[in-house]
């Protein structure tokens, strides 16, 4: 048996999110099967990974980041409260749908009990079972008008069955999952919807392979499921209705090994809502696809800075509008999930309480947001090409859109992670789509989700560009009626003639390859190096251009952050006018992109 850890330490964090992010990718398409309640939309098993996979990539950021920096003498590895603090944040900024929502709220809850007063305490058996208790209690506080029979049961079985065990992590967590289990397979009796349907709850089942994963994670082996039976109604009791053949009941998915699909005789949830009892959309799954009589008909999530005070008075006003609220988060971040009938009023009052931010509306009516069509509606015919790009701010993305590209925003220290690509291509819905990544460190990330969406039938092709402003050129020579190959070939070629660089502001001392630059330094950066070190923006940025087309050029892109200089566009075209003979200038307004301006010349 290969070596376990016996704490709760920052490694067991790094591993359990990778252990969870494998078993809901085994288990993603069985939970979009089960989905039913409150809508038969089909997603929360693809949420629940892109959350994880979210709360996994900001681990591996933190392990990244410190083995890059040599450790000072003495120093120890990567703390416990920095990997718990990470996963928590990770899963709120990529939280996904309601059951998402609910997960990053029970990862947060965790994070707040193992990341206490150093880490020292907080390793063993009883910590993880303060901190799954603390995760059960602040998930349901999370949620408006919690109901039994969701994954808000099983997190709270969960943790009743963690406080009564004894031992050290590996035993805590598997009777965690074993109450789990126990309770996931009550939840037919709790809700008709899943009774009528004859599944279990499917935000529920994901949380029982999370937990499984956190089994794995101290003892080696996967925890194996409830017998064929346990507790469940009778085969032939419950189908899914609208789906081929008998459906599987919940013996069928809670025989399988946790976190692994039940296969093919899992029925396949379509366009069927909840029963009279389950008219009202509380807790953890999500409603995102077909509409329903009687539920509202938009899904709203965003992303908020504001005060605690504020966000009080926001979930008050969000419950009279609508059903299904969560908010989760805290320390001036929120992660917001409501459904509602007015979407603009639910986005004007995430205004009022402060900046709410990646802000996704869905239409339930419309099946072309998610994996499955809406319910009654022809399929929307595929487009023959698109563009997907990743942006870093709102006004590249906007100038992108104007462009015909479908978008991904990249937040500053908030890169997407490749579920979110794979949609956007999905969202795209086009025979043939060319991927721009835009960023050098997102090259593995693209490949990914080309390689998913090309398993899904679409031909894609990706173009390694590492900027922005690479992909402005490579979007100005698209043309969507020319051959794929030949329109990749010059997208290409636009891309890879465009030298980049960008002027940022240098968050804290290190070695560079212009020398030693110091927290505040104005760095400049071609093709992304550290070419010039300075103290004021405008003579940074000049210097950058004129090292760039001391090289030639014909046209110069620049991207203007929120935070540059008012007066930089016009010093610098003044420049180019008076020092480079018949080189065009253009500029754009890119917003809050982290970078204070992006510069292409090609």
């Amino acid at each position: 048996m290969p070596q376990v850890p016996q704490t709760f330490d920052a490694l067991a964090v790094r591993t359990w999110c990778g252990l969870a992010l494998r078993a809901l990718g085994r288990a993603r398409e069985e939970i979009d099967a089960i989905n039913v309640y409150p809508v038969a939309d089909g997603d929360t098993g693809t949420n629940l990974y892109l959350t994880v996979e979210s709360a996994a990539a900001a681990v591996e950021a933190v392990f990244t980041a410190y083995e890059a920096v040599p450790a000072a003498p003495g120093a120890g590895g990567v703390s416990l409260p920095d990997a718990v603090r990470a996963m928590a944040h990770g899963a709120l900024i990529g939280a996904r749908g309601n059951s998402g929502t609910i997960l990053a709220q029970l990862l947060r809850g965790m994070a707040q009990v193992l990341a206490a007063d150093g880490e020292t305490a907080h390793t063993d058996g009883r910590a993880l079972a303060l901190a799954l208790r603390n995760a059960a209690d602040s998930a349901r506080r999370a949620v408006a008008h919690p109901v039994e029979g969701t994954v808000l049961s099983v997190a709270s079985a969960a943790a009743d069955a963690a406080s009564a065990a004894e031992g050290g992590p590996g035993a805590v967590a598997l009777a965690a999952h074993e109450g789990a289990l126990t309770a996931l397979a009550a939840t037919p009796g709790q809700l008709s919807a899943l009774e009528h349907a004859g599944v279990v709850d499917a935000g529920g089942r994901g949380l029982v392979a999370v937990l499984a994963a956190l089994v794995e994670t101290f003892t080696g082996e996967t925890p194996r499921g409830l017998p064929a039976g346990a507790g469940l109604p009778r085969p032939g009791e419950g189908t899914v209705p609208g789906a081929s053949g008998t459906g599987a009941g919940p013996a069928a998915v809670l025989a399988a090994p946790a976190g692994v699909g039940a296969g093919a005789g899992t029925a396949a949830a379509e366009g069927h809502g909840p029963g009279p009892a389950a008219e009202a959309d509380p807790t953890g799954a999500c409603a995102d696809g077909a509409a329903e009589e009687g539920h509202p008909a938009f899904e709203v999530i965003y992303l908020l800075e504001a005060r605690d005070s504020a966000v009080d008075r926001l979930r008050d006003r969000l419950d009279a509008l609508g059903d299904s609220l969560v908010v989760v988060g805290g320390d001036g971040l929120w992660n917001v999930h409501v459904h509602v009938d007015d979407a603009g009023a639910a986005v004007e009052a995430g205004i009022e309480a402060g900046r709410p931010y990646r802000i996704r509306i869905t239409h339930f009516g419309l099946g072309d947001a998610h994996t499955g069509a809406g319910a009654g509606r022809p399929p929307r015919e595929r487009a023959q090409r698109a563009v997907v790009a990743v942006v870093p701010g709102e006004g590249l993305a906007g100038l992108y859109a104007e462009a015909g590209a479908t978008t991904v925003l990249a937040r500053p220290d908030e890169p997407p992670a490749s579920g979110e690509l794979v949609e956007a291509v999905r969202r795209a819905h086009a025979r043939e789509v060319v991927l721009l990544p835009n960023d050098a460190d997102l090259r593995h990330t693209a490949a990914a989700a080309a390689e998913q969406a090309r398993a899904e039938g679409v031909r894609v092709a990706l173009i390694p560009t590492r900027s922005a402003v690479q992909g402005i050129a490579a979007l100005a020579v698209h043309e969507p009626d020319r051959r794929f190959d030949e329109d990749v070939v010059a997208m290409t070629s636009a891309a890879g003639a465009t030298r980049y660089a960008e002027v940022a502001v240098a968050e804290r001392q290190s070695w560079t390859m212009a020398g030693i630059c110091q927290a505040g330094d104005v760095l400049g950066l071609v093709d992304g190096d550290v070419a010039v070190i300075g103290t004021d923006v405008t003579a940074t940025a000049e210097t950058v251009l004129d090292r760039m087309l001391a090289a030639g050029g014909e046209m110069v892109t620049l991207v203007l952050g929120d935070d540059a200089p008012d007066t930089i566009a016009a010093h610098l075209e003044s420049r180019v006018r008076e020092a480079y003979l018949a080189v065009d200038t253009v500029v754009y307004r890119g917003g809050r992109q982290g970078a204070l301006l992006l510069i292409g010349v090609e």
